[in-house]
């Protein structure tokens, strides 16, 4: 694996480290801010927002530009926006904020998506965006927790701080060692038109779909998971950050697991990590007032959850080959629509009444819902008769120079594919 996918996945770890802390500085923000938890939580959703939001029209926007220039004016942004966090004199300027970070942060993601998956062969992209995911999953480790400890001892600005910090180590990291690309003239140039075919797709409205239920099933459970471990569980919020270090850990865990095993078992990837989370869900929604069965089963939804990330993004970019950088847009985009809509749906169903187990009950409904759309766009896949498993054929062919040929081949290959404009499912 190049060593610029690797720094990409350090970067993630920032942008993770902000898009998630969240979930352990929620009561002591709410407190200094004076809003309650639902609408302190309505943060999370404010930066996945503005994901969705940028994710597509950042990478539309960058489309011609050098993509190493793109990642270094948008960490920077991003850094800048955790400051202006840091210091915010209100909610409404913290909430601006989350915006405007979340709008570098998923321009970051889509470009830097569509770069780890240019540096390495086609039957090796489940492991180049598990190293990205990975940065996602060592944040939920590391950065969350050390958050809420921050949050808990220091205020919870000193987190923003502290991501501020990490987003330098992460642009120099990008600056010194992702290389030089040059925009592509010619019959190679991007056209924003030839990718906006992909969206003709129906296998590409499906990876979406299933994308954005998962994630809203996850996160509508782990935005309030600090407040359901104190409220419902009993246990005292010191020990909240060694909860969200364990979720962090089975995110590592199958993270890890799923970029291993997704590329030869894409579906079943995705059936098995997604039908696990809505098992884990609904037994946490029976469970939840228990102390032990809930720091169990956080750690469970880590594992779950996390497995199927590789899948899910290497399932778009097959699907989107035609169009790598608005392939990651779109993921992206997904994504950050589950985390928009699962917070949201978490904090109309406390808001009603019903309690922390029933934001358990919402997010294994969802994950339910995501298992329905796995099925039917692997029965669609069937049915057009396109291989199933990408890394098989490649193996069936007696590994083709595919599997061997140089990063330079491979980000050739993927900015002019062979097939079609219109991106057949696994073209």
């Amino acid at each position: 694996m190049p060593v610029a996918v690797y720094v990409l996945g350090l970067s993630v770890f920032a942008l993770g480290t902000s898009e998630f802390m969240l979930s352990g500085l929620l009561q002591p923000l709410a407190r200094d801010m004076g809003v309650s938890i639902p609408q302190a939580g309505l943060l999370v959703s404010a930066f996945a927002v503005g994901m969705v939001v940028g994710a597509p029209v950042l990478a539309a926007a960058t489309l011609k530009l050098p993509r190493r220039t793109t990642l270094i004016a948008l960490l920077a942004i991003f850094g800048l926006g955790q400051v202006v966090g840091a210091l915010s004199p209100s909610y409404a300027v913290l909430f601006v904020s989350r915006v405007v970070s979340a709008l570098a942060c998923a321009g970051f993601w889509a470009v830097g998506a569509a770069v780890a998956v240019s540096l390495v062969p086609v039957t090796a992209r489940a492991r180049a965006m598990a190293v990205m995911v990975g940065g996602l999953s060592v944040a939920n480790i590391a950065g969350v927790p050390a958050g809420a400890f921050l949050g808990q001892h220091a205020g919870w600005r000193s987190a923003f701080w502290a991501v501020a910090g990490l987003s330098v180590i992460g642009l120099v990291g990008v600056v010194a060692l992702v290389p030089r690309t040059k925009p592509a003239t010619g019959a190679d140039a991007p056209r924003l038109r030839t990718e906006l075919t992909i969206y003709r797709d129906r296998q590409v409205w499906l990876a979406l779909a299933a994308t954005a239920l998962n994630g809203a099933a996850v996160f509508c459970l782990f935005s309030y998971l600090g407040p359901l471990l104190t409220e419902a569980a009993g246990l005292k919020e010191s020990l909240v950050p060694m909860v969200l270090a364990l979720f962090g850990v089975g995110a590592l865990i199958g993270t890890a697991v799923g970029g291993r095993i997704a590329d030869a078992h894409l579906f079943g990837t995705m059936y098995a990590g997604i039908t696990a989370s809505t098992v884990v869900l609904a037994i946490l929604a029976l469970t939840a007032h228990s102390a032990p069965a809930a720091v169990v089963l956080a750690l469970m939804l880590g594992v779950s959850a996390f497995t199927t990330a590789p899948a899910l993004n290497a399932r778009m970019f097959n699907v989107a080959s035609a169009a790598p950088t608005l392939a990651g847009a779109t993921t992206t985009a997904a994504f950050n629509i589950g985390n928009t809509v699962g917070p949201w749906l978490g904090g109309l169903v406390i808001g009603a009444g019903w309690g922390y187990p029933a934001v358990a009950w919402t997010g294994a409904a969802l994950a339910a819902l995501a298992v329905c759309t796995t099925a039917v766009a692997s029965r669609l896949h069937r049915a057009t008769g396109t291989p199933s498993r990408l890394v098989a054929s490649s193996a069936e062919s007696g590994h083709t120079a595919d599997s061997t040929r140089s990063s330079a081949e491979s980000a050739h290959s993927l900015e002019k594919p062979a097939c079609a404009t219109t991106a057949p499912a696994d073209c």
